[in-house]
C-alpha cells in the first residue's frame, strides 16, 4: 500500500494535455472475427461447462423437434378413427392416441429438463466470465500509466467497466446457447420435414435464400450503429459522473443551460445511434415473418393437394405446417443472434482495447531496497514532456541532503507539480535521472518507490468511511492509539471528539458533510501516521485559517525533522525558514538557495516575495 496519502481522484487534473477519449461515432468494429477469436480463446477455460451446455441443449432441441411428428401421428389416428367410424369400419383406438401423447408429454419433460440445465450452466459461465473481466480491468488500472488518465475520461473507463461488460456478459448468455439451438433446430427440423415430403421441403427452403439476403444487409448496416451505441454511452455516463461530481460549481456559475445544452448534444447522438441499432435489429422479425409467411402458404396449398390426392396424411400436413413455422423461426434468431454478435463484438473488443493498453512497469529486475536509504534526492539534467514534441522541464538538477526541507516555488505552470509527479515515477522522465539515496528511481519497484512518501495536496481525496478508516488509510495496520496520536498532531482530535459519532462519524462520497478545512486536517492526520521518509506537501494548509495555520505549520515542522520534504509553496511567507528554495521559472529552476540568500540576489524570487508582500502590506 502506497502511503500517497491525498492523491487526486479517478477524474485526473493533470498540468499536461487533457483529452477526451476516443468518441468516434458510427465506425465499425475494426476486427470482428479478431475479436472473437480473442473471445473464444478467453472463454476457453469453461469449455467443460460449454460441452455440457452444447450437449444438454442439442438433447433438448431434438426432444423439442421429434414431439410435432409424434402429435401428427396422434392426428393421424384420430383422422383415421372418424373415418373408420363413419363407414361402420371401426372406431378411435383411444389407448393408441393415450401411448402416443404420453410419449409426447415425457419428450417435452426431457426437453425443458435439458433446457434448465444449459440454461443454469450458462448463465454461471457469462457471470464468471464477467467477473474476471472485471478483476482484471480493476488490476489492469493499478498497472496503467497516468498518461492515460490524461487522455481518456472518467466515464469513457467507466463504461467499459460496467456498461460494455454488462453486454458482453448479456451476450454470451444469449448468444451461445442461442446458436446452439437454433443450428440445431434447423438441422432437426430440415431432417423431419425430408422425412414427411422431399417436394413440399424444397418449397419450404426456397424462402431461406431470400432472408439470409434480407439479414446480412441489416447486418451490414447494423454493426457501425452497435459499436457506435456503447461509445457515445461512455460520453453520456463520464458527462453525467462529471456534472454530479461537481453539481456546486455549476450552480455557482449559473452553468445549468450549458451542461443541459452538453449532454443534450452526446444524449441525442446516442439516441441516434441506438433508435437505428435497435430499429434495423427489429427489422428482422417481421421481415422474416413475411418471408415465412409466404413459404408457409405455399406449403399449405401444396399439402392440401397432396393429401387430396392420397399421397400424404392429414397428420403429416398438419406436422409439416408445424415444422414449417419451426424451420422459420430458428433462421430469425440466428438473424437475431448475428444483432447479438454485433453487439458482443463491439463491447468485447472495448474491453479488449483496454486490456491492450501499454502498462508501466511495475517490477523490476533486482530492485532496490528503500528500507535502509536516506532521504536524499537528486535530480540530474532532468527533461520532460507529456508529449514528446512539448518539452516543459528543459534542464532540471538539483541535489537535495537527507532531512533537509525544500521549497519549490515559481508561478502558475512553471512546472513545481510536475517535478513531484516525476519524483514519484508517475512520469517517467525523457532525458536525465533522479537519484534516490543514490539510486535511479526507475531500479525501485514502483510500489516500494512511493512506500517513501507521504503526500498532502491542495485537492484533499477522502472516500466513504469513517474519519478512522481515512485516517488509517496512511498505515492499515495501525492501532486505534496510533490513529487517535496522529490526529493529535494534525490539531484534528479535539473537532473530532465534538462529532455525534467521534472517529465513527461516516464521512459521505464526497465527504461534504465535514468543511474544507476540516478535510485538509484529516489527510494531514493520514500524513502522520503513515510516518514516510520523504514528504510532499502542495500547499497544505491552504484551506485552513490563519491560526489553525500555525498550528499545523507546527505539527509539520516536528514531523518533517529527520525526514527530506518538498514544499510546493504560492505564499512565500509559509516557506522563509526552509534550508532550500528552488525556483522555477519555464520548466527550469532560475535560483536556488535559501530565503535570505535569494531575496539577497534580487532576481526572481525577489520580485515574487516582494509582489506578495505589497498585496498583504
Amino acid at each position: 500500500m502506497s502511503n500517497t496519502t491525498n492523491q487526486t481522484r479517478m477524474r485526473p487534473r493533470p498540468h499536461g494535455p487533457m483529452g477526451h477519449g476516443p468518441m468516434g461515432g458510427g465506425e465499425k468494429a475494426k476486427d470482428f472475427s479478431g475479436t472473437i477469436s480473442k473471445l473464444i480463446r478467453y472463454i476457453s477455460k469453461y469449455k467443460i461447462q460449454i460441452f455440457v451446455v452444447m450437449i444438454s441443449a442439442v438433447c433438448s432441441t431434438v426432444f423439442n423437434v421429434v414431439g410435432p411428428k409424434i402429435l401428427g401421428e396422434a392426428t393421424t389416428e384420430v383422422f383415421n378413427g372418424l373415418v373408420a367410424k363413419i363407414t361402420g369400419s371401426g372406431g378411435i383406438d383411444f389407448g393408441a392416441i393415450g401411448r402416443i401423447l404420453l410419449i409426447l408429454f415425457l419428450l417435452y419433460i426431457a426437453s425443458s429438463v435439458f433446457s434448465f440445465i444449459q440454461g443454469i450452466i450458462m448463465t454461471g459461465v457469462s457471470q464468471k466470465v464477467s467477473y474476471q473481466l472485471r478483476d482484471e480491468i480493476s488490476k489492469k488500472i493499478n498497472r496503467m500509466p497516468m498518461k492515460y488518465f490524461d487522455k481518456n475520461t472518467h466515464g469513457e473507463i467507466l463504461s467499459r467497466v460496467t456498461n460494455d461488460v454488462d453486454t458482453l456478459a448479456m451476450s454470451l448468455n444469449q448468444s451461445i446457447t442461442q446458436i446452439i439451438t437454433s443450428v440445431t433446430t434447423l438441422i432437426g427440423v430440415l431432417i423431419m420435414m425430408l422425412s414427411i415430403s422431399g417436394s413440399m421441403t424444397l418449397i419450404a427452403i426456397l424462402s431461406l435464400p431470400v432472408s439470409l439476403v434480407f439479414v446480412s444487409l441489416i447486418v451490414k448496416h447494423s454493426q457501425k450503429y452497435f459499436k457506435a451505441q456503447q461509445e457515445y454511452l461512455g460520453v453520456v455516463n463520464g458527462q453525467v459522473e462529471e456534472v454530479y461530481g461537481g453539481h456546486t460549481v455549476v450552480k455557482v456559475f449559473n452553468a445549468e443551460n450549458k451542461v443541459m445544452k452538453d449532454f443534450d448534444q452526446a444524449n441525442n447522438k446516442l439516441y441516434e445511434t441506438a433508435w437505428k441499432s435497435q430499429f434495423l435489429s427489429g427489422m428482422m422479425q417481421p421481415i422474416m415473418a413475411f418471408v415465412g409467411n409466404i413459404g408457409y402458404v405455399a406449403v399449405a396449398i401444396f399439402g392440401g393437394y397432396l393429401a387430396v390426392n392420397g399421397k400424404i396424411t392429414v397428420g403429416n400436413i398438419q406436422s409439416f405446417i408445424q415444422y414449417v413455422r419451426n424451420f422459420n423461426q430458428p433462421v430469425t434468431q440466428l438473424a437475431q443472434v448475428s444483432n447479438q454478435l454485433q453487439m458482443t463484438a463491439a463491447a468485447a473488443e472495448r474491453v479488449f482495447e483496454f486490456m491492450e493498453e501499454e502498462e508501466e512497469d511495475i517490477i523490476v529486475e533486482n530492485p532496490t531496497n528503500p528500507d535502509k536509504l536516506t532521504g536524499s534526492v537528486e535530480f540530474k539534467n532532468v527533461k520532460f514532456g507529456y508529449l514528446p514534441e512539448q518539452t516543459i522541464i528543459k534542464d532540471f538538477s538539483a541535489k537535495i541532503s537527507p532531512g533537509q526541507k525544500v521549497a519549490i516555488v515559481g508561478p502558475t505552470g512553471a512546472g513545481k507539480t510536475t517535478m513531484i509527479k516525476l519524483l514519484m515515477r508517475f512520469y517517467d522522465v525523457n532525458a536525465g535521472e533522479i537519484l534516490i539515496g543514490g539510486h535511479n528511481v526507475k531500479d525501485f519497484n514502483r510500489s516500494e518507490l512511493r512506500q517513501m512518501f507521504g503526500m498532502v495536496l491542495q485537492d484533499t481525496w477522502l472516500f466513504n468511511g469513517t474519519i478512522r478508516e481515512n485516517i488509517r488509510y496512511g498505515k492499515l495496520d495501525a492501532t486505534d492509539e496510533e490513529v487517535i496520536e496522529a490526529a493529535r498532531a494534525a490539531h484534528v482530535h479535539h473537532f473530532v471528539t465534538t462529532l455525534p459519532d467521534g472517529y465513527d462519524m461516516e464521512l459521505n462520497e464526497e465527504a461534504s458533510n465535514v468543511s474544507q478545512g476540516q478535510k485538509q486536517l484529516l489527510t494531514i492526520a493520514r500524513a502522520i501516521l503513515a510516518d514516510p521518509k520523504i514528504l510532499i506537501l502542495d500547499e497544505a494548509t491552504s484551506s485552513v485559517d490563519t491560526r489553525t495555520e500555525i498550528r499545523i505549520q507546527k505539527a509539520m515542522d516536528n514531523l518533517m525533522k529527520g525526514r527530506t520534504s518538498f514544499v510546493i509553496a504560492h505564499r512565500l511567507s509559509t516557506i522563509r525558514d526552509a534550508d532550500l528554495i528552488l525556483v522555477m521559472k519555464d520548466g527550469d529552476i532560475v535560483e536556488q538557495g535559501t530565503h535570505e540568500q535569494l531575496l539577497e540576489q534580487k532576481g526572481f524570487y525577489a520580485e515574487l516575495y516582494n509582489s506578495q508582500f505589497e498585496k498583504t502590506a
